[in-house]
Protein backbone atom coordinates (compact mmCIF):
# COMPACT_ATOMS: atom_id res chain seq x y z
CA UNK A 1 0.00 0.00 0.00
CA UNK A 2 2.83 2.33 0.74
CA UNK A 3 4.95 1.83 -2.45
CA UNK A 4 1.57 2.55 -4.11
CA UNK A 5 1.21 5.67 -2.56
CA UNK A 6 4.57 6.70 -2.86
CA UNK A 7 4.16 5.72 -7.25
CA UNK A 8 1.10 7.92 -6.81
CA UNK A 9 2.99 10.91 -5.20
CA UNK A 10 5.72 10.67 -7.51
CA UNK A 11 3.22 10.73 -11.08
CA UNK A 12 1.85 13.99 -9.38
CA UNK A 13 4.67 15.41 -9.15
CA UNK A 14 5.84 14.28 -12.73
CA UNK A 15 2.43 15.42 -14.12
CA UNK A 16 3.42 18.72 -12.31
CA UNK A 17 6.85 18.98 -13.83
CA UNK A 18 5.64 18.60 -17.61
CA UNK A 19 2.86 21.20 -16.94
CA UNK A 20 4.94 23.63 -15.80
CA UNK A 21 8.03 22.99 -17.79
CA UNK A 22 6.06 22.48 -21.23
CA UNK A 23 5.10 26.13 -22.06
CA UNK A 24 8.96 27.22 -21.28
CA UNK A 25 9.78 24.03 -23.85
CA UNK A 26 7.26 25.51 -26.62
CA UNK A 27 8.74 29.03 -26.05
CA UNK A 28 12.41 27.47 -26.65
CA UNK A 29 11.62 25.65 -29.43
CA UNK A 30 9.49 28.89 -31.09
CA UNK A 31 12.66 30.59 -31.16
CA UNK A 32 14.29 28.42 -33.37
CA UNK A 33 11.85 28.25 -36.01
CA UNK A 34 10.31 29.96 -38.88
CA UNK A 35 8.13 33.28 -37.78
CA UNK A 36 5.17 32.08 -40.61
CA UNK A 37 5.43 28.55 -39.18
CA UNK A 38 4.43 29.83 -35.72
CA UNK A 39 1.94 32.67 -36.99
CA UNK A 40 0.23 29.23 -38.93
CA UNK A 41 0.24 27.46 -36.05
CA UNK A 42 2.74 24.94 -36.98
CA UNK A 43 4.77 24.87 -33.88
CA UNK A 44 7.10 22.11 -33.14
CA UNK A 45 8.23 20.58 -30.29
CA UNK A 46 11.80 19.58 -31.55
CA UNK A 47 13.73 23.03 -31.78
CA UNK A 48 15.68 23.55 -35.05
CA UNK A 49 19.47 23.88 -34.38
CA UNK A 50 19.69 26.20 -37.38
CA UNK A 51 17.69 28.65 -35.56
CA UNK A 52 19.67 28.91 -32.13
CA UNK A 53 21.70 31.58 -33.46
CA UNK A 54 18.28 33.82 -32.82
CA UNK A 55 19.47 33.67 -29.17
CA UNK A 56 23.19 35.50 -29.90
CA UNK A 57 21.59 37.62 -31.76
CA UNK A 58 18.88 39.09 -29.71
CA UNK A 59 21.44 39.03 -26.68
CA UNK A 60 24.15 41.55 -28.44
CA UNK A 61 21.86 42.96 -31.53
CA UNK A 62 18.84 43.28 -29.87
CA UNK A 63 15.76 44.16 -32.31
CA UNK A 64 15.00 46.98 -34.47
CA UNK A 65 13.68 49.55 -32.22
CA UNK A 66 14.68 47.55 -29.23
CA UNK A 67 17.46 48.04 -26.73
CA UNK A 68 20.32 44.46 -27.28
CA UNK A 69 19.01 41.83 -24.46
CA UNK A 70 22.23 42.11 -22.55
CA UNK A 71 21.71 45.92 -21.88
CA UNK A 72 17.86 45.43 -20.68
CA UNK A 73 19.32 42.36 -18.49
CA UNK A 74 21.55 44.12 -16.72
CA UNK A 75 19.02 47.17 -16.02
CA UNK A 76 16.72 44.61 -14.92
CA UNK A 77 19.49 42.42 -13.09
CA UNK A 78 20.82 46.03 -10.89
CA UNK A 79 17.11 46.78 -10.45
CA UNK A 80 15.79 43.67 -9.18
CA UNK A 81 19.25 43.81 -6.45
CA UNK A 82 18.84 47.03 -5.56
CA UNK A 83 15.08 46.65 -4.62
CA UNK A 84 15.95 43.18 -2.95
CA UNK A 85 18.70 44.12 -0.82
CA UNK A 86 16.89 47.80 0.23
CA UNK A 87 13.84 46.13 1.78
CA UNK A 88 15.52 43.60 3.46
CA UNK A 89 18.15 46.29 4.52
CA UNK A 90 15.09 48.59 5.65
CA UNK A 91 12.69 45.92 6.93
CA UNK A 92 15.59 44.90 9.29
CA UNK A 93 15.93 48.61 11.02
CA UNK A 94 12.61 49.27 11.29
CA UNK A 95 11.61 45.88 12.84
CA UNK A 96 14.88 46.50 14.97
CA UNK A 97 13.96 49.48 16.16
CA UNK A 98 9.83 48.79 17.20
CA UNK A 99 11.08 45.34 18.99
CA UNK A 100 13.88 46.43 20.68
CA UNK A 101 13.87 50.04 21.21
CA UNK A 102 11.51 51.95 23.41
CA UNK A 103 10.42 55.19 22.38
CA UNK A 104 6.61 56.90 22.21
CA UNK A 105 3.98 55.53 19.99
CA UNK A 106 6.34 52.69 19.40
CA UNK A 107 2.93 50.01 18.72
CA UNK A 108 1.43 52.73 16.31
CA UNK A 109 4.29 53.16 14.96
CA UNK A 110 4.19 49.63 13.60
CA UNK A 111 0.96 49.63 12.96
CA UNK A 112 0.97 52.30 10.89
CA UNK A 113 3.65 50.39 8.44
CA UNK A 114 1.28 47.04 8.55
CA UNK A 115 -1.87 49.12 7.01
CA UNK A 116 0.19 50.31 4.34
CA UNK A 117 -0.43 46.40 3.04
CA UNK A 118 -4.29 47.70 2.83
CA UNK A 119 -3.33 50.23 -0.04
CA UNK A 120 -3.39 48.91 -3.91
CA UNK A 121 -0.59 49.62 -6.07
CA UNK A 122 -2.58 51.76 -7.97
CA UNK A 123 -3.76 53.78 -4.94
CA UNK A 124 -0.15 55.02 -4.15
CA UNK A 125 1.38 55.02 -7.81
CA UNK A 126 0.36 58.77 -8.27
CA UNK A 127 1.52 60.29 -5.21
CA UNK A 128 4.65 58.33 -5.83
CA UNK A 129 5.23 59.44 -8.74
CA UNK A 130 4.62 62.90 -7.77
CA UNK A 131 7.60 62.66 -5.31
CA UNK A 132 10.11 61.03 -7.75
CA UNK A 133 9.47 64.09 -10.26
CA UNK A 134 9.68 66.32 -7.51
CA UNK A 135 13.13 64.89 -6.84
CA UNK A 136 14.28 65.01 -10.24
CA UNK A 137 13.99 61.53 -10.25
CA UNK A 138 12.10 60.74 -13.86
CA UNK A 139 13.78 58.77 -16.36
CA UNK A 140 16.74 57.66 -14.03
CA UNK A 141 18.41 54.53 -12.72
CA UNK A 142 17.19 55.31 -9.27
CA UNK A 143 14.01 56.28 -9.69
CA UNK A 144 13.25 52.68 -11.12
CA UNK A 145 13.52 51.13 -7.69
CA UNK A 146 14.27 53.93 -4.88
CA UNK A 147 10.28 54.15 -4.10
CA UNK A 148 9.95 50.16 -4.39
CA UNK A 149 12.63 49.45 -1.48
CA UNK A 150 9.74 50.16 1.68
CA UNK A 151 8.51 46.59 2.54
CA UNK A 152 5.60 46.56 5.31
CA UNK A 153 5.54 42.32 4.92
CA UNK A 154 9.46 42.07 5.41
CA UNK A 155 9.16 44.17 8.21
CA UNK A 156 6.47 42.22 9.59
CA UNK A 157 8.40 38.77 8.85
CA UNK A 158 11.38 40.32 10.56
CA UNK A 159 9.82 41.35 13.75
CA UNK A 160 8.12 38.12 14.13
CA UNK A 161 11.87 36.50 14.31
CA UNK A 162 13.29 39.22 16.50
CA UNK A 163 10.16 39.10 18.94
CA UNK A 164 11.12 35.09 19.46
CA UNK A 165 14.84 36.15 20.39
CA UNK A 166 14.89 35.34 24.44
CA UNK A 167 14.41 38.09 26.50
CA UNK A 168 17.91 36.19 28.55
CA UNK A 169 20.05 36.32 25.40
CA UNK A 170 19.14 40.31 24.71
CA UNK A 171 19.54 40.36 29.07
CA UNK A 172 23.39 38.31 28.54
CA UNK A 173 24.53 40.61 25.98
CA UNK A 174 23.34 43.93 28.13
CA UNK A 175 25.38 42.90 30.34
CA UNK A 176 28.19 41.62 28.29
CA UNK A 177 28.57 45.36 26.99
CA UNK A 178 26.97 44.65 23.65
CA UNK A 179 25.60 47.85 22.54
CA UNK A 180 22.68 48.11 19.88
CA UNK A 181 24.36 48.17 16.57
CA UNK A 182 26.91 45.07 18.08
CA UNK A 183 23.47 42.92 19.22
CA UNK A 184 22.19 43.69 15.89
CA UNK A 185 25.18 42.23 13.92
CA UNK A 186 25.94 39.32 16.07
CA UNK A 187 22.84 38.09 17.16
CA UNK A 188 19.78 39.56 15.73
CA UNK A 189 20.42 39.01 11.80
CA UNK A 190 22.59 35.32 12.39
CA UNK A 191 18.65 34.54 13.77
CA UNK A 192 17.41 35.88 10.67
CA UNK A 193 20.14 34.39 8.23
CA UNK A 194 17.23 31.65 6.32
CA UNK A 195 14.76 33.88 6.74
CA UNK A 196 16.72 37.02 4.86
CA UNK A 197 17.71 34.39 2.46
CA UNK A 198 14.15 33.23 1.35
CA UNK A 199 12.96 36.75 1.27
CA UNK A 200 16.24 37.84 -1.12
CA UNK A 201 14.76 35.24 -3.49
CA UNK A 202 11.02 36.43 -2.98
CA UNK A 203 12.04 40.36 -3.65
CA UNK A 204 14.54 39.63 -6.68
CA UNK A 205 11.18 37.46 -8.39
CA UNK A 206 9.47 40.64 -7.44
CA UNK A 207 11.83 43.57 -8.42
CA UNK A 208 12.58 41.29 -11.91
CA UNK A 209 8.70 41.16 -12.58
CA UNK A 210 8.44 44.82 -12.26
CA UNK A 211 6.06 46.47 -15.20
CA UNK A 212 3.98 49.47 -14.48
CA UNK A 213 6.34 51.44 -12.26
CA UNK A 214 9.79 51.15 -14.85
CA UNK A 215 6.83 51.91 -17.94
CA UNK A 216 5.49 55.12 -16.00
CA UNK A 217 9.03 56.24 -14.96
CA UNK A 218 11.11 55.32 -17.58
CA UNK A 219 10.83 56.69 -20.89
CA UNK A 220 14.39 56.76 -21.86
CA UNK A 221 14.80 52.83 -24.08
CA UNK A 222 18.29 52.92 -22.20
CA UNK A 223 16.23 52.16 -18.73
CA UNK A 224 14.14 49.54 -20.48
CA UNK A 225 14.08 46.49 -17.96
CA UNK A 226 13.18 42.82 -19.89
CA UNK A 227 10.16 42.55 -18.70
CA UNK A 228 9.20 46.40 -21.07
CA UNK A 229 11.56 44.95 -24.07
CA UNK A 230 9.73 42.10 -24.40
CA UNK A 231 6.51 43.89 -24.66
CA UNK A 232 7.75 45.98 -26.74
CA UNK A 233 9.44 42.99 -29.41
CA UNK A 234 5.77 42.39 -29.91
CA UNK A 235 4.59 44.57 -32.00
CA UNK A 236 0.59 45.57 -33.28
CA UNK A 237 1.45 47.73 -35.53
CA UNK A 238 3.73 45.38 -38.02
CA UNK A 239 4.85 41.51 -37.72
CA UNK A 240 6.17 40.43 -34.83
CA UNK A 241 9.22 38.73 -35.27
CA UNK A 242 8.05 35.91 -33.32
CA UNK A 243 11.49 34.02 -32.72
CA UNK A 244 13.22 37.18 -31.31
CA UNK A 245 9.97 37.29 -28.70
CA UNK A 246 10.66 33.74 -27.64
CA UNK A 247 14.66 34.30 -27.08
CA UNK A 248 13.89 37.11 -25.60
CA UNK A 249 11.02 35.33 -22.73
CA UNK A 250 13.77 32.52 -22.61
CA UNK A 251 16.48 34.79 -21.90
CA UNK A 252 14.34 36.42 -19.15
CA UNK A 253 13.73 33.68 -17.43
CA UNK A 254 17.65 32.51 -17.16
CA UNK A 255 18.47 34.81 -13.97
CA UNK A 256 16.00 34.76 -11.81
CA UNK A 257 15.71 30.39 -12.26
CA UNK A 258 19.60 30.73 -11.72
CA UNK A 259 19.18 32.74 -8.16
CA UNK A 260 16.52 30.48 -7.43
CA UNK A 261 18.47 27.49 -7.91
CA UNK A 262 21.84 28.88 -6.07
CA UNK A 263 19.46 29.65 -3.08
CA UNK A 264 16.93 26.96 -2.74
CA UNK A 265 18.50 25.63 0.23
CA UNK A 266 18.20 28.38 2.30
CA UNK A 267 14.74 29.33 0.53
CA UNK A 268 13.26 26.00 1.72
CA UNK A 269 14.91 26.77 5.26
CA UNK A 270 13.46 30.34 5.77
CA UNK A 271 9.85 28.89 4.47
CA UNK A 272 9.98 25.97 7.01
CA UNK A 273 12.56 27.67 10.12
CA UNK A 274 9.01 28.95 11.35
CA UNK A 275 7.25 25.47 12.13
CA UNK A 276 10.44 24.33 13.94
Amino acid sequence: MRRDRDWLAHGILALGVVLFALPVWLVFAGATQNADAIVRGELSLVPDPGGLSVFARVLIHGTPGIEPVWHMLMVSLGMALCIAVGKIVISILSAYAVVFFRFPFRKLAFWSIFVTLMLPVEVRIIPTYAVMATFGLIDTFAGLWVPLIASATATLLFRQVFVAIPDELVEAARMDGAGPLRFLKDIAIPVSGANIAALFVILFVYGWNQYLWPLLVATDPGLDTIAIGLVKTISVDSQTDWPAAMAIAVLALLPPVAVVLAMQRWFVAGLTEGEK
